[in-house]
């Protein structure tokens, strides 16, 4: 268990300071030892309340023109998602979400040399929504959302609101999904109460630290960690 608290800290402290990579980082740690289909109800219950909270810390940075068209989407893709991860072969899907999400990683960074105005495409709006929920939908990860919303907002403060609203209409609909496919257990909700202290106290951890760091600090993070996303789902794939 002391390995699910470890793991639990750490991701929620990496949330506080970017927004969002808690997936990421707690599904690394405990995959050495569990199965995914232990984590990620676990994942997705101990998760819920820190989206929340960082959504309405953000509440006056909502902005209902990117936040809504991308819940429509993503939960769409949630359900693509979940079709592919049925009948295709997963393998081929994961290795390209990963080269697009290092793709995007590295616009990212060349952007940070050059800032440009934060504008946002209804074509491109609309394929990261559909492509984020597939790809939450077959690997609990959302990290092309995250790149886009970044590039639309005028500071990591407003990022973070708005992909944790987006974060928590995601988690209602897979609480309702995993209910009805029987993927959330007693003892996963048992172990979720169990983890969900440790996991707040990494949050507030993470938000003290990233109040201390320069927006330029937290931006670079943000890319490296969409880099890590790439370059784990490509891994995964060999």
């Amino acid at each position: 268990m002391l390995l699910w608290f470890t793991a639990a800290f750490l991701a929620y402290f990496v949330k506080g300071v970017c927004g969002f990579a808690n997936t990421l980082v707690f599904t690394s740690i405990l995959s050495f030892g569990s199965a995914n289909i232990e984590i990620t109800p676990v994942d997705l219950l101990v998760g819920a309340p820190p989206n929340a909270i960082m959504a309405w810390r953000g509440r006056k940075q909502l902005q209902a023109r990117v936040v809504l068209p991308l819940i429509a989407l993503i939960l769409s893709g949630d359900l693509i998602g979940a079709l592919l991860l049925k009948n295709a072969d997963v393998s081929v899907i994961r290795a390209v979400f990963g080269a697009a999400v290092i793709a995007v990683a590295l616009d990212m960074l060349r952007r940070q040399q050059r800032p440009s105005a934060r504008k946002g495409s209804l074509l491109v709006l609309a394929l990261v929504g559909l492509l984020s929920g597939v790809m939450s939908g077959l690997f609990g990860v959302a990290a092309l959302i995250v790149a886009y919303v970044s590039r639309v907002t005028e500071n990591t403060e407003a990022m973070k609101a708005n992909i944790n609203a987006v974060f928590m209409a995601d988690n209602v609909f897979r609480l309702i999904l995993y209910l009805v496919m029987g993927i959330l257990t007693p003892a996963s909700v048992r172990t979720a109460l169990i983890l969900l202290p440790v996991s707040l106290l990494g949050l507030f951890a993470g938000l003290k630290c990233a109040g201390r760091l320069k927006e330029s600090a937290v931006r670079l993070l943000v890319i490296l960690l969409l880099l890590l996303s790439g370059v784990l789902l490509i891994a995964k794939s060999l």
